[in-house]
C-alpha cells in the first residue's frame, strides 16, 4: 500500500525551519545575547521545532526514536557519540593543545536537532516516494536551509557534499532508526572547523569505517532475531 504524504505538515515544518535559520544566521538578534555554544544550538534547531509543531499541529504518526533498532540507548551512544567526541577532541589536543569535549557534545546536539528534522521527520514523511526522489527533495531542502546561494565552485561541492550526505546518512538512519547514530555521523564534517587535514581525514575514514562494520554487523544480527521472533 502507497504511504499518503502529508505535504501540509512538510510545508509547516520547512517554513518554522526556515524562518528560525533565517533569526539565528542573517539577524543579530542573538549576538552577544547568548554563549557561543547556545548559539550554534539555536542555529541548527529549526528542523527540530519544525518537526514537532508539524507532528502535533497534524497528529501525525511519525515514529522517533534516539535508541532505534538497539537494545538500549548506551550503545549507539557509545559508539556514534563517546567515540567520536573522544577521538576528535584527543586530535585537536594534540594539534591545538586543547581538549574541547564541550564543543564536541555541543556539535553532537546540534546535529541531532538537525537530524530530528531531516531524517526523523522529513525522511519518515516522504516514505510513499521512491527513494532516489525523496533523497533529491530532502537534498535541495536541506541545501536551501543553509541560506548560502553565492554561485561559487565551493558551493556547488557543498550541494554535492548534501546530496551524497543525504544518501549516506539516510541508509544508516533506514538501517538504525536510531537518531543518536546518524546525529553522530551527521556532526562529523561539523566537528572540523578549521579545515580537513591529513590527521583529520585519517580520524574520519577510521570512523566511517568503525561506524559502516557496526552498522552492518549489527543490522544482520537484528535482522536474524527478528526472523526467529517472527517465527
Amino acid at each position: 500500500m502507497k504511504l499518503k504524504i502529508n505535504y501540509e505538515a512538510i510545508a509547516v515544518f520547512y517554513i518554522i525551519a526556515i524562518v528560525c535559520r533565517f533569526i539565528a544566521v542573517k539577524t543579530e538578534l542573538f549576538n552577544g545575547v547568548v554563549h557561543d555554544y547556545v548559539f550554534i544550538l539555536i542555529r541548527g534547531a529549526g528542523p527540530a521545532l519544525g518537526a514537532f509543531i508539524a507532528i502535533k499541529l497534524f497528529s501525525l504518526q511519525n515514529p522517533m526514536s534516539l535508541k532505534g533498532i538497539y537494545t538500549n540507548i548506551a550503545l549507539p551512544f557509545v559508539i556514534f557519540w563517546l567515540l567520536p567526541a573522544l577521538s576528535i577532541t584527543t586530535l585537536y589536543y594534540f594539534i591545538y593543545g586543547k581538549f574541547p569535549i564541550v564543543f564536541a557534545f555541543t556539535v553532537l546536539v546540534y546535529g541531532l536537532l538537525e537530524e530530528i528534522g531531516w531524517r526523523g521527520f522529513l525522511q519518515e514523511q516522504l516514505k510513499g516516494l521512491p527513494k532516489f526522489t525523496a533523497t533529491v527533495i530532502i537534498a535541495v531542502l536541506w541545501f536551501v536551509w543553509h541560506l548560502n546561494f553565492n554561485m561559487t565552485s565551493s558551493n556547488l561541492i557543498f550541494f554535492g557534499i548534501i546530496f551524497f550526505g543525504t544518501w549516506g546518512i539516510g541508509k544508516i538512519y533506514s538501517k538504525t532508526n536510531s537518531l543518536i547514530a546518524v546525529a553522530g555521523v551527521h556532526s562529523l564534517n561539523n566537528f572540523f572547523v578549521k579545515g580537513v587535514h591529513e590527521q583529520e581525514l585519517t580520524v574520519i575514514v577510521a570512523l566511517l569505517v568503525v561506524w559502516i562494520g557496526f552498522v552492518i554487523v549489527y543490522d544482520r544480527k537484528f535482522n536474524k532475531t527478528k526472523l526467529v521472533l517472527d517465527n
